[in-house]
């Protein structure tokens, strides 16, 4: 296909969320496809003259929050909020044809802005820019409104119909999981391509080179003690309170570490986790302060680590979530070889489990049997190290950057043809 010229909207593309990690594997593996990529978001680290920032765009911007909090947690809205937001969506309709002229774009892919409402403004500014203008879209869906309670009381049914995500003909769908896939179905009439999340699983993580080895002093751990890594923001799906419960019944000497900082959901979550883990008496370490994109130190001169570094020093991965849109820490499990603990949450049920993936499955709970098959393979790393190769073969065969780059042509061609 000839070379088109591709634009990323989301209203963060920075740090290493699920939105802005996909992104970046989008954009590497369609790079690689010969198209170039730009990127327009709230937030950006993405190389600078491929960037096109707009405050605006970011969740957190003040004059966003406040149509959050007038539009959601309610059942009407008053017309100030909907001239607010009529606003916005102008402004934010020029910022985006100011982005598709700058780098002259072909195609705009969507990261989950028309598909979680943390940015109305920002949905519907992209949504009437397709119908004006006919450009083609690939709507990139990780999170539905359907899917988080906190979106499901709000006085904006109107907007949501209309551009969470929209049915329109310019527009072609992805999503992460089958069952996503049948609720956009039912709910808008759209058919969507199942596109998972993955991982470079053709090109294996570099041996340790050293640069973590301090990382377990640094947390203050000593030799003996297993490292537990929890690699997941803190919010309150992660399910972390079963984490921390494993740890108490493994009656093992273990840190629980926790890389990311709390996130969309205020730190309200963050208080229970601590709260939990002095009841339970197990110490549980957040990490974020340590973490960044690249090796590095921060303005103090202390040193930084990368989330790679991390998973080297872990002895097992937790990851007790109740909901995901797919699972990148499942994946990032797999592909640094980490022996994991989960939880039955639907996708893995579905999309995932009947791969053949070796783990410690828990169901909700924490149960007997979990807690001896995680202190099994904590006390024989051979155990591990077989689960963890089979888990990488896996990887490789259903979650693959080849698999990716198989969705994506096939998503060109229905946008642009054969060519």
């Amino acid at each position: 296909m000839e070379s088109k010229r591709i634009g990323f909207i989301s209203t963060r593309l920075s740090g290493t969320d699920g939105v802005s990690l996909e992104t970046r594997k989008w954009a590497h593996v369609l790079e690689r496809e010969g198209h170039k990529c730009f990127f327009m978001a709230g937030e950006l680290d993405t190389p600078s003259e491929a960037s096109f920032l707009v405050p605006t765009c970011h969740f957190t911007d003040p004059a966003i929050q406040e149509v959050s909090k007038n539009c959601f947690g309610c059942t009407n809205r008053t017309s100030e909020t909907t001239q607010k937001i009529e606003k916005l969506k102008h402004a934010l309709k020029q910022s985006i044809r100011d982005f598709i002229d700058k780098f002259d774009l072909d195609l705009i892919i969507p990261e989950n802005a028309l598909t979680i409402p943390l940015n109305l403004p920002l949905g519907l500014a992209i949504t009437e820019v397709a119908i004006e203008t006919n450009i083609p879209m690939i709507v990139h869906n990780h999170d539905f409104f359907w899917e988080r309670k906190r979106f499901l009381r709000n006085g904006c049914w109107d907007y949501l119909n209309k551009a969470f995500p929209p049915n329109l003909p310019m527009v072609k769908h992805a999503v992460l999981n089958s069952s996503q896939d049948n609720q956009l179905s039912l709910r808008k009439g759209i058919s969507a391509m199942v596109i998972p999340n993955v991982m470079d699983y053709k090109n294996p993580p570099p041996p340790p080179d050293g640069y973590a080895d301090d990382l377990r002093d640094r947390l203050g751990m000593k030799p003996d003690e297993k490292f537990i890594l929890q690699p997941t923001r803190i919010v309150k799906r992660k399910g972390i309170e079963h984490a921390i419960e494993l740890l108490h019944r493994l009656k093992m000497p273990a840190k629980l570490v926790i890389s990311h900082a709390f996130g969309d959901e205020g730190d309200d979550y963050s208080t229970r986790v601590k709260n939990y883990s002095d009841l339970l008496g197990v110490e549980t370490l957040l990490c974020d302060h340590l973490l960044a994109e690249e090796r590095g130190t921060d303005k103090d001169g202390n040193k930084l680590y990368t989330l790679a570094d991390f998973y080297s020093q872990a002895d097992l991965v937790t990851y007790p979530s109740s909901i995901e849109g797919f699972g990148n820490a499942f994946l990032e499990a797999v592909y640094y070889r980490v022996p994991l603990i989960v939880n039955n949450y639907s996708v893995y049920s579905f999309d995932i489990k009947p791969k053949g993936f070796r783990t410690i499955e828990i169901d909700d709970y924490v149960h007997d049997a979990a807690v001896e098959q995680t202190r099994e393979v904590l006390n024989n790393p051979e155990l591990g190290a077989e689960m963890t190769a089979i888990n990488y073969e896996l990887g490789k065969r259903y979650f693959s950057f080849e698999i990716l780059q198989q969705s994506l042509c096939t998503l060109m061609i229905k946008c642009f043809g054969a060519e």
